[in-house]
């Protein structure tokens, strides 16, 4: 039996998985700021994007993962994917303060702008979905396991 924590660990994998298939095309075609490059340039290294892909994937992984498993059941809606949308908007609120008040002001100027803060909130909504239905189903599977060994026979 997993904790709830560590089904939000494997969670935050899938979902941190999911957001970075959708960054890689962004990365070479250059439709809006990438946002491993959004990350080093708020902790002060622009341009390094290794540096952005190491704290995106440490961060949805080891933090939200785990921190969705912990608040899901007081989340306010009904639906697992809705849980990880909420969730994840609140996660891109609170890095949108972060980068206002930590990072660089110029971000989100030029032509950057909305484009790059409607795309950091589509990838945040994708990763809320995969985050909840992975962890759903976690929870679901573990649910009927319990249920087969506490209610099933003998193996003799």
């Amino acid at each position: 039996m997993m904790s709830r924590v560590q089904k939000g660990l494997v969670a935050g994998v899938a979902a941190t998985a999911a957001a970075s298939l959708l960054e890689i095309p962004n990365m070479f075609l250059n439709w809006f700021d990438p946002f491993q490059g959004v990350i080093a340039s708020m902790i002060g290294m622009p341009g390094n994007l290794a540096v952005g892909w190491v704290i995106h994937v440490i961060s949805g992984v080891f933090i939200l993962g785990p921190l969705f498993a912990i608040l899901c059941p007081r989340l306010p809606t009904d639906t697992p994917e809705t849980k990880g949308i909420v969730f994840a908007v609140g996660a891109w609120i609170i890095m949108m303060a972060a980068i206002v008040m930590f990072g660089n002001y110029r971000t989100f100027t030029a032509g950057a702008g909305f484009g790059t803060f409607a795309w950091l909130l589509i990838t945040h909504a994708v990763f809320g979905i995969v985050l909840g239905n992975v962890y759903a189903r976690l929870v679901s599977r573990e649910k009927r396991m319990g249920a087969t060994v506490m209610g099933g026979a003998p193996a003799h």
